[in-house]
């Protein structure tokens, strides 16, 4: 019996092209690390919405839940708006499984330049309230198509929402050694919902977590020291649109979508957790063999880790600073010719290849 039941949404795009490439790795982290993987591909993107009229089928968040795990790859399609895309699909497996997590990393990788990094490395993460804040769907239009036409969005933030994001990025600072974290509000302005948040994640850090240091910034002027400072932040904890937001920005202080991993997560355990690259389908790349799997990959990795295989993720990250390191191999968005498919192969060699060097070592 499999150790872990494995759920793949390849979606559309480059999302098959660079999970390919991540499912190729992750095969050889089975065969090295001595655990199993039971993977099971799921069809559901844009031409399944297209044939079915919808992203997946009615009972599928039930299929999901008998897996550990949820690997996303990308969607999105002009043929398919893109509110029906995520709306049908990513929304529902966040919300419907409590992913209330969003996990991103910004690190700095070899042989990639930054022109922000002032020659220090960086290195902190990002918390983005995934479940609620203010992409709920909650509002509506009046008046369509007249002069007076109206459009309400309501932000929701909850008290309990607020709590349980705070500790997951304070427990994560602990458990990392990690000694700040770093609220972004606009609660100046956002007087009702923002508010909310200050109080509640100060509470939490002051009484719950005493041994770390927190500093609170208005997410504008925290957006211009992630371009003056990256290298000042351990932990940054933000609401979903702020996260969203400031998640980007942290990917291009380090070199692109391309290579920005992320991890949709419950840390309870109670319900699967979905990993995905940060970049979309990329529909004017798809079929050329040209895309870049890291980010697919150290998603893969950030999965691992999160199902208790911590040595096996850190060995594929550690594969992919090597092939980076050494230059010779690199996708043509960080200023190579390398396909897909091998940039794929080199990490899976370099994976390898950790334990040859061990043995010889």
């Amino acid at each position: 019996m499999a150790d872990y039941r494995i759920a793949v949404i390849a979606g559309d795009g480059i999302g098959p092209e660079v999970m390919d490439e991540a499912l190729k790795v992750l095969c050889e982290a089975e065969q090295e690390e001595g655990f199993s993987l039971e993977v099971q591909a799921f069809p559901w993107n844009s031409e399944y919405y297209l044939e079915h009229g919808r992203m997946m089928p009615e009972d599928g968040l039930d299929t999901l839940q008998t897996f550990d795990a949820i690997l996303f790859g990308a969607i999105g399609d002009a043929r398919v708006p893109d509110e029906v895309t995520i709306w049908e699909l990513i929304m529902p497996i966040r919300k419907g499984f409590r992913q209330y997590v969003n996990f991103r990393p910004v690190k700095s990788l070899p042989g990639i330049p930054s022109p922000l990094a002032n020659g220090e490395d960086i290195d902190f993460v990002i918390f983005r309230e995934n479940a609620e804040g203010e992409y709920s769907d909650s509002g509506g239009r009046l008046y369509a198509g007249q002069e007076g036409e109206i459009a309400i969005q309501n932000t929701i933030m909850t008290r309990t929402g607020v709590e349980r994001i705070t500790r997951a990025a304070c427990r994560y600072a602990e458990e990392h050694g990690l000694g700040k974290v770093t609220s972004a509000t606009k609660s100046n302005a956002v007087i009702h919902a923002n508010k909310l948040w200050d109080e509640h994640v100060r509470r939490i850090v002051e009484e719950e977590f005493g041994g770390l240091q927190f500093e609170q910034y208005y997410v504008d002027a925290l957006a211009a020291y992630f371009v003056q400072r990256p290298q000042s932040f351990d932990v940054v904890l933000a609401s979903n649109l702020f996260g969203d937001i400031l998640s980007d920005l942290g990917s291009g202080l380090v070199g692109g979508l391309g290579l920005s991993p992320s991890g949709n997560i419950n840390p309870e355990k109670d319900y699967p957790s979905m990993f995905e690259p940060v970049h979309g389908s990329a529909p004017d790349i798809a079929g050329q063999g040209i895309a870049n799997p890291i980010a697919q990959i150290w998603s893969a990795a950030l999965m691992l880790e999160h199902l208790g295989e911590k040595r096996a993720a850190g060995r594929i990250v550690k594969a992919i600073e090597d092939v980076l390191a050494e230059g010779k191999v690199k996708t043509r968005d960080i200023g190579g010719t390398a396909t897909t498919r091998e940039m794929g192969s080199a990490i899976g060699e370099a994976f390898k290849n950790q334990t040859t060097k061990a043995t010889e070592g």
